[in-house]
């Protein structure tokens, strides 16, 4: 059960060094300009209640100043310029050291067994009686989730040590188009949010989340499943494209849709290393692409596992170094914006699996232990997204499914489903 949560305070934490030179402006790819729309990705880690004396509010202050001093684009702010000669609007990040949000609140009838504007990142450390919540979101135009997670590993390791030192400077991804003149010009009316859906639209079914966790043989026994159907072909299909089908295949069969109807599944991929020449692993910017494999609902269910696994195969094995070129380049010549997934919200027809299981977000102790579970919070709440992190048991995933509630019941029943998860809160 809930309880209330009360805010302490409300602050503004400024890199230690807002003064460096050289840092004013990054111009937006039209992979960044993509997401305009998309609400901002807001992710928490629950850690176990620190000793009185750790000084848990100013600790995490300070190092997190001295974190922005490297992530400095996150004491940035979103800049946009009206561009009066075209009727045009463009953006850019603003590196001014400006500073992102803290906020410091308490729920302390909260316990671990019970289930944010301008800033470009704001943070809120929730004390509860017997636990630490940290939540952040971001702006997912400025990064995505391997900056996001190695900005959070840096600030973990500057609190738990006390330094900064040997951290490594920032790389930023450094990746235009050629022929492309920044910034780019988009239409006003491209860029304008879309209004929110009508309150008296009462007849959209609600949405709620469940975490499904997916032991290590859960995993396996998936992927064997997935490969020995695919037989002779020579893509090798992986546990997260297993996983991924075996979802899409189990919610899409409830969805009431008919079986000429399409289906997607939506598939977040890191193109660093799929450019020419390939960025550096790490590199930070955000440097993903959305993209979907498509389908009949009646292929989709009548034909297997290993075969929707190999739709999905096929569509990441798609993102080359020519197809982020050709989506980039029509993206400028006819320039659209994703429309915060209203469609995907009254079709009920995709699921989009976001995050990776390959995040290794346990890892961030931040000097009084390692986190206990990670969540999603509740921007994008279309039904069909899947969150998928690393499970706490190693080799294991958690699956943070939102779905319409009747969606959700009759996958509760299935007994096909369940043969290869574990339900949870």
């Amino acid at each position: 059960m809930g309880g209330p949560v009360v805010l302490i305070s409300s602050s503004i934490v400024q890199p230690g060094n807002s003064g460096q030179s050289g840092r004013t402006k990054i111009h937006l790819t039209p992979f960044d300009l993509s997401l305009l729309q998309v609400d901002c990705p807001q992710r928490g880690l629950l850690f176990p209640q620190p000793d009185q004396d750790f000084h848990l509010i100013s600790r995490l202050k300070s190092s997190l100043s001295a974190a922005l001093e490297i992530y400095f684009p996150f004491a940035g702010r979103l800049a946009k310029v009206e561009n009066l000669e075209d009727n045009t609007v463009s953006f850019h990040i603003d590196c001014d050291g400006s500073g992102a949000r803290f906020l410091h609140a308490e729920a302390k009838s909260l316990s671990n067994s019970d289930g944010l504007t301008e800033p470009l990142l704001a943070v809120q450390v929730t004390e509860m009686k017997d636990g630490v919540f940290l939540g952040y979101y971001y702006n997912h135009m400025v990064a995505d989730g391997v900056s996001m997670w190695n900005f959070l590993h840096t600030w973990s390791m500057i609190c738990s040590s006390g330094s900064s030192s040997g951290q490594q400077p920032l790389v930023l991804k450094r990746w235009f188009l050629e022929g492309v003149s920044y910034p780019i010009h988009i239409p006003v009316s491209e860029a304008e949010k879309p209004p929110p859906p009508s309150r008296e639209l009462s007849s959209v079914p609600v949405t709620q989340d469940r975490v499904f966790h997916l032991t290590k043989k859960n995993i396996s026994d998936l992927k064997a499943k997935a490969n020995s159907q695919v037989g002779s072909s020579d893509k090798n299909i992986s546990s997260l494209q297993a996983v991924s089908a075996h979802m899409w295949r189990s919610i899409i069969r409830h969805s009431g849709l008919t079986g000429e109807g399409e289906t997607h599944c939506k598939v977040v991929v890191d193109l660093r290393q799929r450019v020419n020449p390939p960025l550096e692993k790490d590199c930070f910017g955000n440097m993903v692409y959305i993209t979907p494999a498509t389908t009949t609902v009646e292929e989709l269910l009548g034909r297997g596992l290993g075969w929707a696994a190999l739709q999905i195969s096929k569509l990441v094995s798609s993102q080359t170094n020519e197809n982020c070129k050709a989506f980039a380049e029509d993206w400028v010549s006819n320039v659209r914006n994703l429309k915060t997934g209203v469609g995907s919200r009254m079709a009920g027809d995709t699921v989009l699996v976001s995050s990776s299981p390959r995040f290794d977000v346990y890892r961030n102790d931040f000097g009084w232990g390692k986190p206990v579970a990670v969540r999603a919070g509740p921007g994008n709440s279309i039904s069909g997204k899947l969150v998928l992190f690393p499970g706490i048991d190693e080799g294991s995933f958690d699956i943070q499914a939102t779905l319409w509630c009747d969606v959700l019941v009759s996958l509760l029943a299935d007994v096909e489903f369940l043969e290869h998860v574990t339900t949870m809160v």
